[in-house]
């Protein structure tokens, strides 16, 4: 059991309970968190008879990314501070990722950036309440997307949607992203049942009104000449030559 201030870890009966504990900072990630929340993980992976991890923040916020004051607190050690955060980020999304029990996600308000989304996207299952919103945001910063969320978030929702998602950085909300999972996208094709079925049986092009045999065709000749449906059109278009089949040498 954890119960230092950041992160609160409870174990019993094969269900792990891990909090995010900093409401007050919309559950910010700063270096601190960090650190407990990847020991917190840790000690989940020393439990062999772990059967679920459950995954949460308190507060109004899952997570709202990055601790911005804890940042700007630091001045010139900035670098060293995001290279020492990215580190501890990067360690615990491994973590759970490699986790042999499911990790179940409990979201409301914001999961944003690296430490809210990618969170997100490295757990087993989501459960999002209506207020839950979620967010990459890295590059409305400058900063490339951490917690590998480039690799995570295109396994959910494919390539082409995960990099419109990191490069437009949209405010995605619950039925917004349930959308994405579990809607593929489809597209009619010419392939169609409905358009196949033009194909089956004895399938003739449109002909113009009056057809006419083509000068030097070698083709077949027109079907039932002596029918009386020839015979009538024969009777309206002395032109008329028959109705031509689909065969070998005909022009299509």
């Amino acid at each position: 059991m954890i119960d230092k201030e950041p992160v609160l870890l409870d174990i019993a009966d094969g269900i792990a309970r891990l909090r995010l504990n900093r409401p007050d900072a919309a559950n910010g990630m700063s270096a601190e968190l960090l650190s407990a929340l990847c020991d917190a993980i840790m000690v989940c992976h020393g439990h062999p008879d772990l059967r679920v991890l459950l995954l949460s923040g308190e507060g109004t916020n899952f997570c709202a990314g990055g601790d911005v004051r804890a940042f700007a607190s630091k001045g010139e050690k900035l670098p060293d501070y995001i290279r020492q955060a990215t580190a501890y980020l990067q360690n615990a999304v491994t973590g759970l990722l490699r986790l042999e029990a499911p990790v179940v996600t409990s979201v409301q308000g914001f999961a944003a950036g690296g430490g809210g989304f990618g969170l997100v996207c490295a757990s087993d299952i989501v459960i999002a309440g209506e207020s839950a919103k979620f967010l990459a945001g890295a590059t409305r910063v400058a900063m490339a997307p951490d917690a590998g969320v480039s690799v995570t978030l295109s396994r959910l929702v494919g390539l082409r949607r995960a990099m419109s998602i990191l490069l437009t950085n949209p405010v995605i909300s619950a039925p917004e992203a349930l959308a994405m999972e579990s809607s593929p996208r489809s597209f009619r094709t010419p392939t169609s049942r409905r358009r196949r079925s033009r194909w089956r049986g004895n399938w003739r092009p449109a002909r113009p009104r009056h057809w006419r045999r083509p000068s030097g065709w070698s083709g077949p000749g027109p079907r039932s000449a002596s029918s009386s449906a020839c015979r009538k059109r024969r009777a309206r278009c002395p032109n008329y030559q028959g109705w031509p089949t689909r065969a070998k040498g005909w022009p299509l």
